[in-house]
């Protein structure tokens, strides 16, 4: 991936400053017994700019939330070793080596060499791991630590969403977040991306294509600059058995998470359990246009009814209406007037006629 222009002029001037100090240095030291080449001021400049550019093109995928994080981690780490510092180690180094110390005059210096060292491996080593442990968690991690952190994020981006196998494969969680109607930070768990490439790998074709969507559908997620979706490692279920659904509530209750599905069971056992549920096939039919008995509606007539004087049009959620005494104006456009409507198992059937007015 090609670097930014601003990345690039950011080398550029870099490198002019350490060429720079490198001729600097070469000036300020002629006529001193310390002198430095001009040549040598100019490779060494090039040398150190080369350097850290080259460590500067190693840390690409390195964000400043990424080095927020390491670094918060880094201090917790340093609080470690200094309070293990704080421990009386000099006097147990001097206990080891009271026999040194009665023999041998530099018995002293091998001891303050010793905590020196032992002072920069623990530093060291806990600065690290703590930097390590950081990088490896998440920011929800950081809640348990730091309650402001989880206020931050809820006030700025939403309570974050759980999505389930199905509600990836659906597909329509992309357009609810575009269109600005719901904010929140997408989590997939780990066990949900496992389903979807085991979906993939099956023999069956029915589920090949299904997770092959689900996998198509979030990687659009996350190429989407509106939408911000990340894979939460979740612990490993306290028994084998556990069912998927159990998973995804403990999830969400973990994170403190809202839970997006499509299943009307898994909606219904985490409400029971005080997860806040949104279910996009509720969302659908709350979305669906109301037609109430007496509305005038226009609509586009398309194909005879049962009737040889019934015209049929359907609305754009695909409610059929029924229309009487409309057969010679299928083809075309009509208002018509809401008799009745009748709800059947497939949906909702709605009887009118033309609107004479």
């Amino acid at each position: 991936m090609a670097s930014p222009p601003s990345v690039n002029i950011a080398r550029l001037t870099y490198l002019l400053v350490c060429e720079a100090a490198g001729v600097a240095i070469a000036l300020s030291t002629r006529s001193t017994m310390f002198e430095v080449p001009m040549s040598t001021g100019i490779l060494g400049g090039l040398g150190v700019a080369a350097l850290f550019i080259w460590i500067e093109s190693l840390m690409k995928g390195f964000t400043l939330r990424g080095f927020s994080t390491a670094t918060f981690g880094l201090a917790v780490g340093l609080l470690c070793a200094w309070l293990l510092t704080r421990v009386q180690i000099s006097n147990l180094l001097e206990l080891a080596f009271r026999d040194r110390l009665e023999s041998k005059e530099n018995g002293e210096v091998l001891v303050n060499a010793l905590r020196l060292a032992l002072d920069v491996t623990l530093f060291a080593s806990f600065g690290f791991l703590g930097a390590a442990l950081s990088l490896r968690g998440n920011r929800d991690d950081f809640a348990f630590i730091i309650p402001y952190v989880r206020f931050r994020q809820d006030s700025s981006s939403g309570q974050p969403v759980v999505l389930d196998s199905e509600t990836v494969i659906d597909g329509r969680v992309i357009g609810i977040l575009s269109s600005g109607f719901l904010h929140g930070r997408l989590i997939v768990p780990r066990f949900v991306l496992d389903d979807l490439q085991a979906m993939t790998a099956s023999n069956s074709n029915g589920n090949h294509q299904r997770g092959q969507r689900g996998l198509d559908c979030l990687e659009r997620m996350q190429n989407s600059p509106d939408i911000q979706v990340s894979v939460h490692d979740t612990p490993q279920p306290t028994q084998e058995t556990d069912p998927l659904n159990s998973r995804l509530i403990a999830t969400a209750r973990m994170l403190g998470a809202r839970l997006m599905t499509v299943d009307e069971n898994l909606a219904k056992l985490a409400k029971l359990q005080g997860v806040d549920v949104l279910n996009i096939h509720e969302l659908d039919e709350a979305l669906k246009p109301t037609v109430a008995v007496g509305q005038r509606i226009r609509l586009a007539l398309v194909r005879p009814g049962k009737e040889d004087h019934q015209a049929v049009g359907y609305l754009p959620d695909g409610t059929m209406i029924v229309v009487n005494h409309a057969a010679a104006k299928i083809g075309g456009s009509s208002e018509v007037i809401v008799l009745s409507t009748l709800q059947t198992a497939s949906g909702m059937m709605v009887f009118a006629e033309l609107y004479a007015g």
